[in-house]
C-alpha cells in the first residue's frame, strides 16, 4: 500500500508516473532502508523537509547491489505522491538551497512537457555552484550547477535514469513554441553580439576547412589505392600473359624436339631394319652356296660339258 502511486496522480506520458523509473531500480528503492523510515506517508512539504535536511549530494544508485542513493528515493516519493506543478516550481525557482533545486529540476526533466521543461530549467545556466555528486562506485566529484541542467536537456540518462524523448530546441523555436535562446551575459551586454557571431563563424570556417580537408585526403587516400589496385592487376596480368608466352613457347620448343628426336629415332630404326634384313639376305645366299646339295648340282654340269667337249 505505501509503494502505490497516490489515487489522485494522472498518468505521465501515457504511463504510471512510477514506472518513468525502471523496474529492478524501483524495487531497490522499495526495499531500501531510507524509503521504509524516512519516506513513508511524505507530503510535498515534508519532502521538502527531507531534502534541505538529508541531501548532501546528488546521484543515481550504487555498488553490485543497485542500491539507490537519498536522491533517487525523494525522486521516486515525488513521483508517487505527484505534487502540483506550482510547488515544483518553488522548490526550482528558489536558490537558497541547491540540492531541493537540483531535486526539482531532475523531476521536472521526468515528467514535464518540453516547451515547460526548456522554460523552467534553462534559466538555472545561470547558477555556477557546485554539486557533489557521487557515482556507480560511491567515488565523489564535484560538478556545477549548469552542467547537471546541461545533461538534463542533452543526455538520454542521468543518474542510471533513462529521461523522456526531449524535443529538439531548435524545432520547437521553428514551430514558434520558443523564442531563440539568449544567455544572460549576453542580455546584459557583457558579451558583445558582434564577438559571438564572429567567434561563431569561425568556428564554422573552422570546421568547413576540417570537413574539406578531410574529405580530399580521403578522396586521395581513395584514388592512390585505386591506381595502386589497378596497377598491382595490370602487373598480375602482364606477368600472367609473359608466363603464358613462356609456357606456350616451351610447349612449342618441346614439341618441335619430340618431332625431330621421334623423326630421327624412326629414320634410324628404318636403316637398322633394313641394314638387318640386307645381312639376313646375305647369310642365306652365303649358306645356299656352301650346301653340298649345290656342290652336287654343279659336278654334273662339270662332267657334261666336258662330254660335249
Amino acid at each position: 500500500m505505501a509503494n502505490r502511486t497516490a489515487k489522485y496522480a494522472t498518468s505521465i506520458h501515457g504511463t504510471n508516473p512510477q514506472y518513468l523509473i525502471e523496474k529492478i531500480i524501483r524495487e531497490r528503492i522499495h526495499d531500501s532502508k531510507y524509503w521504509q523510515e524516512e519516506c513513508f506517508l511524505l507530503t510535498s512539504a515534508l519532502v521538502l523537509e527531507r531534502a534541505v535536511d538529508d541531501l548532501k549530494y546528488v546521484g543515481g544508485t550504487y555498488g553490485a547491489k543497485i542500491d539507490p542513493t537519498p536522491f533517487l528515493c525523494l525522486v521516486l516519493k515525488l513521483l508517487q505522491i505527484q505534487p502540483q506543478k506550482e510547488i515544483i516550481y518553488l522548490y526550482i525557482e528558489q536558490t537558497d538551497f541547491k540540492y531541493l533545486r537540483a531535486l526539482g529540476a531532475f523531476y521536472l526533466r521526468l515528467v514535464g512537457k518540453p516547451v515547460e521543461v526548456y522554460k523552467k530549467l534553462e534559466p538555472i545556466y545561470n547558477d555556477y555552484r557546485k554539486l557533489r555528486m557521487m557515482d556507480t562506485e560511491r567515488k565523489f566529484s564535484v560538478i556545477h550547477m549548469d552542467e547537471f541542467i546541461d545533461d538534463l536537456l542533452h543526455k538520454d540518462k542521468v543518474f542510471n535514469i533513462t529521461l523522456p524523448r526531449l524535443t529538439k530546441r531548435i524545432v520547437l523555436e521553428e514551430n514558434r513554441d520558443l523564442e531563440p535562446y539568449k544567455s544572460e551575459l549576453e542580455e546584459q551586454n557583457l558579451i558583445p553580439t558582434q564577438l559571438i557571431q564572429e567567434k561563431v563563424e569561425k568556428q564554422r570556417d573552422e570546421r568547413d576547412r576540417e570537413y574539406r580537408s578531410s574529405r580530399d585526403d580521403h578522396h586521395r587516400r581513395d584514388k592512390h589505392s585505386a591506381s595502386s589496385h589497378d596497377r598491382g592487376y595490370r602487373d598480375y596480368d602482364h606477368r600472367d600473359r609473359h608466363r603464358h608466352h613462356q609456357d606456350r613457347g616451351a610447349h612449342v620448343s618441346h614439341h618441335r624436339s619430340f618431332n625431330r628426336d621421334s623423326s630421327r629415332d624412326h629414320h634410324h630404326d628404318r636403316k637398322r631394319s633394313h641394314d638387318h634384313h640386307k645381312r639376313s639376305h646375305d647369310n642365306r645366299k652365303r649358306s645356299r652356296s656352301r650346301s653340298p646339295i649345290a656342290e652336287h648340282d654343279k659336278k654334273p654340269s662339270s662332267s657334261s660339258s666336258s662330254s660335249s667337249s
